[in-house]
């Protein structure tokens, strides 16, 4: 499965991602630490990544994607993996379309968490204001103001994403202003719905118990077997087992026997049928 999260911050990316991780067992790749990684692999995209970040620049969108191809050929990709907090921008989805189409790797869906920005700067105000009452130190970053500026940044470059991938047939968009836990429940659900996740396995208990449906009408044509397989037999033989109904010993021999002898028996009552069919047509057509 290949996922895509995407939404303002503050919408929830990161907590669901996880729980994504730990039930598919997929990898979460965010850029920064892949950045980070590559930089100390000393890898030659992670060499030309290290010179621009010590200048204090952006990283290029290039060298990123160049990251992205070199993490995507490792071995524990096998399973899938989500990618938070990229693509950005339009040109980076469409940088990443190229690069997933070289690999043959197909992308699943692009998943929205859908929220209230007034409701989100009302939560951080609402949390900023706990946190100071009990005298706790507050993030620079985690402010009503942060926020809004986080949020106008998302409006201008990232928004265009939902267009983007609504095109291209794979957004899926979940309201993001519900539980945690019922965000889990519909992201699952849309992703069974369009097949990126297979069938849940059928229980031991209930694989048990359809498997003991499906032997009941097959032991009793077995035992039904049994029965006249056992009257076929010579007599005086001991052709059951008493507990299991199976056929032993003479039974089994003579059940063949008696079936080929009744299929015999078969043929030739229809071949008299036929004969005598035959006698009377003949009757009729000399009256005639």
């Amino acid at each position: 499965m290949r996922l895509i999260l995407l939404g303002p911050p503050g919408a929830g990316k990161g907590t669901q991602a996880q729980r994504l991780v730990q039930k598919y067992g997929l990898v979460q790749l965010s850029t920064g630490e892949m950045l980070r990684a590559a930089v100390a692999a000393e890898t030659p995209v992670g060499l030309q990544a290290k010179d621009v970040m010590a200048s204090g620049s952006l990283v290029p969108d290039e060298i990123v994607i160049g990251i992205i191809s070199d993490r995507l050929d490792q071995p524990d990709m096998k399973n899938g993996f989500i990618l938070d907090g990229f693509p950005r921008t339009v040109p980076q989805a469409a940088a990443l379309d190229e690069l997933l189409k070289k690999k043959h790797i197909k992308l699943d869906a692009v998943v929205e968490l859908r929220v209230n920005e007034s409701a989100l700067l009302d939560r951080v105000e609402t949390r900023v204001a706990e946190m100071r009452a009990r005298g706790e130190e507050v993030r620079i970053d985690d402010t009503p103001e942060v926020l809004s500026k986080r949020l106008a940044n998302y409006r201008t470059l990232t928004e265009p994403l939902i267009h983007y991938y609504s095109e291209r047939r794979k957004l899926l968009t979940v309201d993001g202003m519900m539980t945690i836990e019922h965000v889990t429940r519909e992201i699952n659900r849309i992703l069974a719905a369009i097949g990126a996740v297979e069938p849940k396995v059928v229980s031991a208990k209930k694989a048990v118990g359809a498997a003991r449906k499906t032997a009941k009408p097959a032991g009793k044509k077995v035992a039904k077997t049994a029965k006249k397989a056992a009257k076929a037999a010579p007599k005086g033989k001991k052709t059951t087992s008493s507990k299991a109904g199976r056929v032993t010993g003479a039974g089994r021999k003579a059940a063949p026997a008696a079936k080929g002898r009744a299929a015999g028996t078969a043929k030739k009552a229809a071949k008299k049928a036929v004969r005598k069919a035959s006698k009377k047509v003949t009757k009729k057509r000399a009256k005639r």
